[in-house]
């Protein structure tokens, strides 16, 4: 696989921020077929450098609306990794399959991944919803938002509880 080795390589050059991370994802998208695309992306899954694994994220996120299983990778196995860079690029993907679906259409499985057991899994939608306030359905429905997240912020969870009250000081504020 020469273009998964490529695309580690670039992502090495990588040590802050993810635009070119999301570049190289957008560019894997819009040149492979989706099939290749997903079997890129559960490769790099599979890497040891976080920045590549973002890559191969953000790739899912970009098939997640149109690909069931692309949306259950993130929540099962992309959810399982440890760095903080990948859990980020989840969130970003997340965000990326409600926008694509339409955030009110999106709720059934907004409500799913946040039945989750996995903190992880839950954080990648509270991350979203503290800049959704301020989108489409969201900014028209501010307490939705908040009932959604609110139920969190006693989550056993610390990293979870912080997201939830970055959050929710969002969502009052706008």
């Amino acid at each position: 696989m020469q273009i998964v080795q490529q695309l580690v390589e670039r992502s090495k050059k990588t040590e802050h921020g993810f635009k070119d991370l999301e570049a190289a994802a957008v560019e894997v998208h819009d040149q492979v077929s989706a099939v290749e695309a997903k079997k890129l992306a559960l490769t790099l899954l599979q890497t040891d450098l976080p920045q590549a694994r973002c890559i191969g994220v953000f790739i899912l996120g970009m098939m997640a609306a149109l690909d069931e299983d692309a949306l259950q990778a993130l929540r099962e196995r992309a959810s399982q990794d440890r760095d903080w860079r990948v859990q980020e690029i989840i969130a970003k993907a997340f965000d990326r399959y409600c926008s694509d679906t339409g955030y009110e259409a999106a709720l059934p499985v907004i409500r799913a991944w946040l039945a989750d057991p996995s903190a992880n899994v839950r954080r990648a939608v509270t991350e979203g919803l503290r800049i959704w306030t301020g989108r489409p359905y969201f900014k028209d429905h501010p307490e939705v938002a908040v009932a959604l997240l609110s139920q969190f912020k006693n989550d056993d969870s610390g990293y979870l509880r912080k997201s939830v009250g970055n959050a929710l000081r969002v969502s009052v504020v706008i």
